[in-house]
């Protein structure tokens, strides 16, 4: 049997609706030994997004540090991990704890301060008017104010890589500004701890939740030291693509001239 290396084209979309008026913007933060920087970010968060109540999670993934009573101090809502797992189970996580709070979109970005919380209506406001249900913030679509060359180098290379796979428009396959509808939240499966970046976007595009981007903004962190190594990354996240790949390949023969439901995915 053949391996697949590209998304099949004829996944059936999931069709879009407009969020329940009372239903909150959940934005969460991913975040590790952030304690100097995450206060900044969580102030800079709207209080409400197009007539949606904003609800601030930090999911603090193993600190060393005081980022937790930082956080608690801003007004964020903490949820800790009692060591260190990954960006890609911090991440699960905040998927979990907003999808019981009844989110009408769910968005998260670093707490770095690389990308912009006042800008989350952007992010949110094609969920929310029910016309996406997974929305990706670009920066090369947008306003890079600074990033290192290797960096954008390798960003641009694993975004071709992204686009052929997935067959969507990706401009920026790294972003680390994303939202999602409650509906793709609670289905999305995020096939491993590291990271998500790469997989999550091809579990999401796999499964009928269409791709879609808005432009933002971007500085790269002014302090800390980012975790992502480039060795490290291609290692663990190349094999996970590749399995995700033809997981779908093999549901896609299996499940030929039935209907598929969405289920939340078993975490």
């Amino acid at each position: 049997m053949s391996s697949r290396f590209r998304l099949s084209t004829d996944i059936v979309s999931v069709p879009a609706s407009p969020a329940p008026a009372a239903a909150p913007v959940v934005l969460f933060f991913p975040a590790h030994d952030e304690g100097p920087r995450v206060a900044a970010v969580v102030a800079r968060v709207p209080p409400s997004v197009a007539g949606h109540r904003v609800e601030v999670v930090v999911v603090d993934d193993g600190s060393t540090d005081d980022t937790a009573a930082v956080a608690t101090a801003a007004g964020a809502t903490v949820v800790s991990h009692g060591e260190n797992r990954g960006l890609g189970a911090a991440v699960r996580t905040g998927f979990e704890v907003a999808t019981a709070r009844g989110a009408a979109a769910v968005a998260f970005c670093d707490a770095d301060g690389e990308y912009d919380p006042a800008e989350l209506e952007r992010l949110v406001a094609p969920i929310l008017a029910g016309q996406a249900h997974y929305v990706v913030g670009s920066r090369f679509g947008g306003t890079i104010e600074r990033m290192r060359p290797h960096r954008r180098a390798g960003n641009l290379v694993l975004t071709r890589w992204v686009r052929a796979m997935t067959r969507q428009p990706v401009t920026d396959g790294q972003s680390g500004y994303r939202a999602l509808s409650g509906a793709a939240a609670a289905a999305a499966a995020i096939a491993h701890d590291y990271n998500y970046a790469q997989v999550l976007t091809v579990d999401l595009v796999g499964k009928g939740f269409g791709y879609h981007e808005v432009p933002i903004t971007y500085a790269f962190r002014s302090s800390g030291r980012s975790f992502v190594r480039l060795g490290t990354y291609l290692r663990r996240v190349v094999p996970t693509v590749w399995r995700q790949l033809n997981t779908f390949r093999l549901e896609s023969r299996s499940t030929k001239g039935r209907t598929i439901h969405h289920e939340p995915a078993v975490r």
